[in-house]
């Protein structure tokens, strides 16, 4: 398992003994011991960006969604109901 940033929230407690079962992993990695400089973060940003338009890189769109239906897109993301990414349009 691997956990990125609170944005709900802080995790709750796990009880660490009960992964072993499956032999899984807990990882909480962070940005900040990665990368130390901005040159370091626009270089590793440049290589992602032209991995990505070089058409090596799946990004699923779900849907694009106009901006006057947010509304939609996040009942979308809570149910569930999505596989990919969701873009507002402006």
């Amino acid at each position: 398992m691997v956990s990125f940033g609170n944005a709900s929230g802080a995790v709750p407690p796990v009880t660490i003994a009960r992964l072993s079962a499956k032999n899984a992993r807990l990882l909480r990695p962070t940005l900040f011991n990665y990368i130390a400089t901005r040159d370091e973060f626009e270089t590793y940003a440049n290589e992602l960006f032209a991995f990505m338009t070089k058409d090596k890189m799946d990004v699923r769109i779900h849907e694009i969604y106009p901006l006057q239906e947010v509304a939609r897109a996040h009942q979308d993301l809570e149910g569930r109901k999505s596989t990919g990414k969701l873009l507002l349009k402006p």
